[in-house]
């Protein structure tokens, strides 16, 4: 990917880009004049992002006569709450930021949805541009403009819909994230191909058992050194290019989350009720990796899809790296967990579960017996 590749969306007659190119992290100032003229920006950051990348950002933006106010979280999803953000409010208004200074999240879906909230609130609306810094971010939490925090019976329970009027991804900072961090984002990439892609989902089997691609673990490709790795940015630079494109279409085509757009769900009633229960010690690739796993042996049990498709599903998420088994949970306590998530309507639950690899439906009567065993089975 010697090129930038420029995704498109357009939600709601808004038009903006997703810029995906190495490197692009130094000319985000060359890119923030042509989106703006302003000649100030608020970065969001976290104390983990903030220290390794802030420098450069300001530094690009400093060059292009831009000054930079930056604000920093605290990092974790502990943190993700309204007091924690009310600092963020303090920083930028005590800078005197008008209607037009962008907002920059730097970071990964924590600082994307928060630094998104305040950029929706503070001052009734602020431009926003995404620079995610995860696998994760990049492929999902940065597109579709989804904002919010955490509440205390559930996950983004408080929150707004509002969209960047960019998004800016350099591929080459994933040369230094932790491996649970890529696997992490894999999820998210299997889940997008579950949904929407069954040549994509097979494409990734093939990369993942010839492992060529340094995708998998961390043994995988280590010993193969700098041209390993070197190969393995490029794939996830084009893997993001795919799920940016998948998840561009559906919220194009649903950006208040009213039907289809809820197919991104899949693996979340699960996955966030897992989240919560475990108060965060599961990261949210392995809590939508195991809700995936649940969602798929409810969709079998519920005779939707064959069992040949589900050891497929199952698989491919355990090769990443990812958790299929082994949750140290009450059963219970999971079940009960997803009655607080936002996607329960009329007091039903709703899951989306797949009837074939490439696609979901939304289903809202599955029996208690069944969800129950699905929880269990991840045991």
């Amino acid at each position: 990917m010697a090129d930038a590749v420029v995704v498109p969306a357009n939600v709601l007659g808004v038009r903006y880009d997703i810029t995906i190119r190495r490197g692009l992290l130094g000319e985000a100032g060359d890119m923030f004049q042509a989106l703006s003229r302003s000649k100030k920006a608020a970065i969001v950051t976290d104390s983990h992002v903030g220290p390794r990348y802030a420098g450069a950002l300001v530094e690009s933006l400093r060059k292009s006569g831009v000054e930079a106010i930056v604000a920093t979280i605290p990092a974790g999803e502990d943190n993700k709450t309204l007091a924690n953000i009310s600092p963020v409010y303090d920083a930028l208004l005590g800078a005197k930021i008008e209607r037009t200074t962008p907002v920059l999240a730097l970071g990964g879906g924590l600082v994307g949805d928060m630094a998104g909230f305040v950029a929706a609130t503070v001052l009734r609306g602020l431009p926003f541009i995404q620079v995610p810094t995860t696998l994760l971010a990049m492929v999902d939490a940065s597109v579709g403009g989804k904002t919010g925090v955490n509440h205390w019976t559930g996950k983004n329970l408080i929150g707004a819909f509002h969209q960047p009027i960019a998004v800016l991804i350099d591929p080459d900072v994933l040369a230094t994230l932790p491996e649970r961090e890529i696997r992490g984002g894999l999820a998210e990439c299997i889940k997008h191909d579950i949904i929407r892609d069954a040549e994509g989902f097979a494409a990734m089997e093939r990369a993942i058992a010839d492992n060529g691609t340094g995708i998998g673990p961390a043994s995988g490709h280590a010993r193969h050194g700098q041209d390993a790795r070197a190969t393995r940015i490029e794939y996830l630079a084009n893997l993001v290019a795919h799920n940016v494109a998948i998840k561009a279409k559906v919220v194009e085509a649903d950006p208040f989350e009213k039907g289809e757009r809820a197919h991104l769900n899949f693996g979340h009633t699960f996955g966030h009720a897992i989240e919560t229960i475990s108060h965060y010690d599961y990261s949210h690739g392995e809590c939508v990796a195991l809700g995936m796993t649940a969602a798929v042996r409810a969709a079998t049990d519920l005779g939707m899809i064959d069992e040949a498709s589900r050891r497929r599903i199952v698989a491919l998420i355990e090769k990443t790296g990812l958790p299929v088994r082994g949750l140290r949970l009450d059963t219970q306590a999971v079940v009960e967990a997803m009655i607080f998530d936002k996607k329960v309507k009329g007091g039903r639950i709703r899951f989306v579960l797949p009837d074939r690899i490439g696609h979901v439906v939304i289903r809202d009567d599955v029996p208690p017996e069944i969800v129950t065993a699905a929880v269990e089975s991840l045991r």
